[in-house]
This record gives C-alpha cells, structure tokens and sequence, in this order.
C-alpha cells in the first residue's frame, strides 16, 4: 500500500481534508464530491484560492444520509 495513502487513512489530526483527500475517504469520485459541495450536502470552505472539506464534515454527510435512507421506525 502507498505510504501516503496509509498515513492519511490513519491520521486522526487532520482537520481539513483537500476535495480529492475527502472523494477518497467517502470511496466517491472527485467530480462527485464537487457535487456534493456546490449542492451544500457536503460542507468546505475557502482558504485563499483552495478549497478544503472540515475532517468532521466527512462522517456528518454520511450520517445524514444514512438518516435519510433509513427507513421510518414504527412506533410501538
């Protein structure tokens, strides 16, 4: 496995993830997680000219959208 790869995957101290860093992590294209970004699912800010994804960002929009797909628990 590439070493960069590996140090990524395991390196809780990220806090902000490039578009391709975050594509990566949720197994998604690049252009996909672009998407995801200029629809407002998946959450990113500015720095100067660069475009980051918040760490946290990345488990927040799976939760939502496992919330999302789930189907309606029946009151019992």
């Amino acid at each position: 496995m590439d070493t960069a790869l590996l140090t990524e995957a395991v390196d809780p101290t990220l806090v902000l993830l490039t578009v391709e860093e975050a594509a990566r992590r949720l197994r998604i294209g690049r252009t996909v997680c672009y998407r995801l970004i200029n629809s407002g699912e998946l959450e990113s800010i500015t720095i100067g000219h660069l475009r980051r994804v918040p760490a946290d960002a990345v488990p927040e929009f799976v939760s939502r959208r496992r919330n999302i797909h789930r189907p309606a628990q029946t009151a019992a």
